[in-house]
């Protein structure tokens, strides 16, 4: 069955590469006017000849613009009914620098465009999906930064849930396991740091790394009338690599 979402106004943000790429042309494909932004230009020009209807370059770890992006979205789409908060600033480290970039991407960017969309999102009685991750649900001595502010999107995701609610607000969010595209961190890793790629690839069930368009299809979904009695949920899709 495929989704229908003909007239509806989505928002990526964090949309042009991976897993955010892949939900702004699946929202694009069924119909919607779809407006991205990321951080750096050169990754979005190519979006707009595949049928995305606006771009915006934007620092996500900055308040006005993150502000700025929502605002020039609705007035362009002419309104707002699914936001989808898809950036991350991958700090992984138990650094200063790394929990700032994760706390200032990954928490605040969601935080702000949330708020910023909520208006809109009220009067078409929208959605919200956030991404976060399956290494939110366990501690990591690699990536204990990354894990900890993933396990905060989480968390909130429920919150949001719970204070939008009475609104007609369905908020959800999607937590993919190990994703593997073209410039991805786990393309890189399948060279730079072949013993990691190689541990991780063994844990997975199925056998392979997961594809951006697998999270993109369970992102349209949960955003759907197929999903309209679901709110407050983290689904996981990592093809079984939590289970081993």
């Amino acid at each position: 069955m495929g989704f229908d979402f003909t007239g509806k106004r989505v928002l990526v943000a964090g949309g042009s590469r991976g897993i955010g790429r892949s939900i702004a042309l699946g929202f694009a494909q069924a119909g919607a006017k779809v407006s991205v932004c990321a951080r750096g230009a050169e990754g979005l020009a190519p979006l707009t000849a595949e049928g995305i209807a606006h771009v915006q370059a934007t620092d996500l770890a900055d308040a006005a613009q993150v502000a700025s992006w929502v605002d020039a979205a609705a007035k362009t789409l002419g309104g707002i009914d699914v936001l989808v908060n898809n950036a991350s600033g991958f700090g992984a480290p138990d650094t200063e620098e790394a929990w700032k970039r994760g706390l200032d991407v990954d928490v605040m960017a969601t935080v702000r465009a949330s708020n910023a969309a909520l208006a809109h999102l009220r009067a078409s009685k929208g959605c919200i999906v956030n991404t976060t991750s399956i290494s939110g649900y366990a501690p990591s001595t690699r990536s204990p930064a990354y894990a900890a502010v993933k396990a905060l999107v989480i968390n909130y995701t429920a919150s949001q849930a719970a204070m939008y609610a009475p609104d007609g607000i369905r908020v959800n969010a999607v937590a993919p396991g190990s994703i593997e595209f073209p410039g991805g961190s786990w393309e890189k890793r399948r060279t730079d740091d072949p013993a990691l790629y190689n541990r991780i690839l063994k844990g997975i069930p199925f056998g392979r790394l997961g594809e951006p368009e697998e999270v993109a299809d369970v992102a349209l979904f949960l955003a759907s009338p197929l999903a309209r009695w679901v709110t407050g949920q983290t689904i996981i899709v990592d093809g079984g690599q939590m289970l081993t």
